[in-house]
């Protein structure tokens, strides 16, 4: 495996991801961000973020095993919520959890999250992109 997850002493252990994602690969995959579209360009979910979390999960578990890759190999995610407030959280972990659970994964790898005020499409609540390192 081309990514180890650390959570080095001296910084928070965050349940959601780990602070450190060590790369030894030598093929980068970059996943452009992910919206809840599914595979007929539908959008999932509508008004419900974590409906749209759990599709964008989805949607980049596919765009991974494309490039030969699976979540194991994801070095960073970055995820952008339309209107971020804390109290957003919940949903944001029930779409993660979902997906998760639908996928077979734990998908902990570092993450940035990032409020905004608008994406591409007004329907969209969620956008997440993910890099990823492979042999």
């Amino acid at each position: 495996m081309a990514i180890t997850l650390v959570n080095p002493n001296g910084l928070p252990e965050i349940d959601a991801y780990r602070q450190v994602s060590i790369a030894t690969g030598s093929k980068l995959v970059f996943i452009a961000g992910q919206v809840a579209w599914d595979a007929d360009g539908v959008n999932v979910g509508e008004g419900d973020l974590a409906a749209q979390v759990e599709q964008c999960y989805v949607n980049i578990g596919t765009a991974l095993a494309a490039a030969g890759a699976s979540f194991d190999d994801v070095a960073k995610l970055t995820v952008y919520v339309v209107d971020w407030t804390p109290d957003k959280m919940p949903l944001l972990m029930e779409g993660l959890g979902r997906a998760a659970a639908k996928l077979g994964v734990t998908a902990t790898p570092p993450a940035s999250l990032l409020g905004v005020a608008a994406l591409d499409v007004p329907d969209h609540l969620v956008e997440i992109e993910a890099t990823a390192v492979i042999d």
